[in-house]
């Protein structure tokens, strides 16, 4: 797709939603269509930018009024489908972010929208792209709308939420990740579906085969762009973008917004309506914040210990080794760990965030993949064992507690050498933490983090048996490979080959079947001299 393609969107108008503007609707920021150039610090208007703060990129303007917020579901005419599943899924009320955005993304605007951790992002975006592709059908490899996640734990939590909504209204949603089977992929998009929810690269190498073709997509959604950024998946998305319908509809939604998300938003944002529940720093001010002062030769038996606690928890490291160290050391002393990091196949990522949920195991220690886009239900402490390196980095850690308006704490284990750097990275973040100089078996300890001494009786995480079931079947299906091997060799011979021949083919075996067959026994005798080749077929 030409870069002038991806630039047609600067000078389109758009007739899906009151108050478009009527001609020269250009992206903020953004280059050609009738307004020229961009011209930076005009007035009213026109593309001017706030003063900037920290590492985020000054916000756009915007220039054709949002539509008010609603109080409810009712009122935005939504399916009548969509809302009964909003009821049975326990939705009674719209969040604030949703509130605040549906209105307009129902109506056909782009969006840009940043809210805390568990703040109902998905949902903020989810609802509008299903109901307005509702009532129409993809044809195979031509998605109509397409949700872009930096993880596959996010394109799974994202493909979990809207099911229930999309199966309410009769569409197909695909899911379109690294480290499955990219054949059953590639067949689920020949079969159509509307909904593709999808990695950058793994998406790619689809559209490169030729299973996946963009150019009908009227709707697109970029879930937590920043971290597609940071993981340098920049080249992956514009090539994407540039790729779905020029008139169609953007939203932006995410946790933080900096300073790599501008060049998105400038290049493919039209006049979008923005919305920002609380600044980023607020992402994490309803949980409790602690900073656990402790000695290097401490650490190993404090981790174990809050590990111990009664309750579900995730343990934040920096590498993939320093978590699979600690999962097998806490197995060791009676903790029920699993590791959760890049270098696990999806089979087994899958497998451990399942047993996490279920509390087959009540520690999860992790590295950053598991920062973002994975919701368990009452997990009430995140352990930074490892402080994070940057602000962002321990906003995401600390959103997968306190989700939803629940409690929760925050907690970051610093040894002497680290507290100038923690004390830097607080501070930047905008967290005023509780400090706090504990030893192993410190009642203090306890009463901040539940910690308690394990039993030091090894323990073993056994993989769920899910496939057994299946097994049982296998005899009937070797039945019926047995029940067909001969109606096909009858079928070659040109003679009796068929179905009621292929049902006696059993009883056929005996000798008293022969007897009954009379006259047709004799050439029905040879394939008998071979029954190798009986059971390789």
């Amino acid at each position: 797709m030409t870069q002038a393609r991806a630039n047609d969107r600067s000078g389109r108008t758009r007739s899906s939603y009151k108050g478009a503007p009527k001609s020269g609707g250009r992206r903020f920021g953004g280059s050609g269509g009738r307004g020229g150039a961009p011209r930076q610090g005009q007035g009213k208007g026109g593309s001017g930018r706030r003063t900037v703060t920290s590492g985020e990129f000054a916000l756009p303007e915007t220039i054709t009024p949002a539509l008010p917020a609603v109080e409810a579901f009712e009122d935005l005419g939504l399916p009548g489908e969509m809302l009964a599943t909003l009821g049975s899924q326990g939705v009674t009320a719209p969040f604030p972010i949703q509130a605040a955005t549906l209105p307009n993304s129902l109506a056909g605007r782009d969006v840009l929208g940043r809210g805390r951790t568990g703040s109902g992002k998905t949902l903020a975006f989810g609802l509008p792209l299903l109901a307005r592709t509702a009532g129409r059908r993809a044809e195979p490899r031509k998605p109509l709308a397409l949700v872009l996640v930096p993880t596959r734990e996010l394109a799974g939590q994202v493909n979990d939420a809207l099911t229930p909504y999309a199966r309410s209204v009769r569409l197909r949603v695909a899911t379109v990740v690294g480290g499955l089977s990219i054949g059953k992929q590639a067949s689920a998009l020949r079969a159509g579906a509307e909904v593709v929810v999808a990695t950058p690269g793994r998406l790619k190498d689809l559209v490169d085969r030729g299973d996946c073709i963009l150019d009908e997509v009227a709707i697109t959604v970029l879930d937590e762009a920043d971290q597609m950024t940071d993981m340098g998946f920049m080249p992956q998305v514009t090539r994407l973008l540039d790729q779905v319908r020029p008139d169609g509809q953007r939203l932006l939604f995410s946790a933080t917004l900096d300073r790599n998300v501008d060049q998105l938003v400038r290049r493919y944002l039209s006049d979008p309506v923005v919305h920002s529940v609380d600044p980023s720093a607020g992402a994490v001010t309803t949980m409790e914040h602690h900073v656990l002062h402790i000695d290097e030769t401490d650490k190993r038996q404090t981790t174990t210990e809050i590990a111990a606690r009664d309750g579900r928890v995730i343990m934040f490291l920096d590498t993939k080794h320093a978590v699979d160290r600690l999962t097998k050391h806490l197995l060791n002393n009676g903790v029920r760990a699993a590791g959760l990091h890049g270098g696990k196949s999806q089979p087994q990522r899958t497998r451990t965030l399942t047993q996490f949920k279920d509390g087959h195991v009540t520690v999860l220690v992790a590295t950053n993949v598991a920062a973002r886009g994975i919701h368990v239900d009452d997990l009430g402490l995140v352990v930074n064992v490892d402080p994070p390196g940057d602000p962002k980095d321990y906003l995401h850690r600390g959103g997968r507690t306190a989700r939803a308006g629940e409690s929760g704490s925050v907690i970051t284990l610093v040894t002497r050498d680290q507290r100038r750097d923690v004390s830097r990275l607080m501070s930047q973040a905008g967290i005023t933490p509780r400090i706090t100089q504990v030893r192993p078996g410190d009642d203090e300890l306890t009463r901040i983090t539940g910690a308690r001494t394990p039993s030091g009786v090894p323990v073993v995480i056994t993989v769920p048996v899910v496939e057994r079931p299946r097994r049982a079947a296998s005899s009937p299906s070797r039945n019926r490979r047995r029940r067909g091997a001969p109606g096909r060799q009858g079928q070659g011979q040109g003679q009796g080959g068929t179905a009621k021949g292929g049902a006696q083919s059993v009883q056929d075996r005996t000798a008293g079947g022969r007897a009954r067959r009379g006259d047709d026994a004799a050439p029905r005798r040879k394939p008998r001299t071979k029954p190798s080749m009986d059971r390789a077929a």
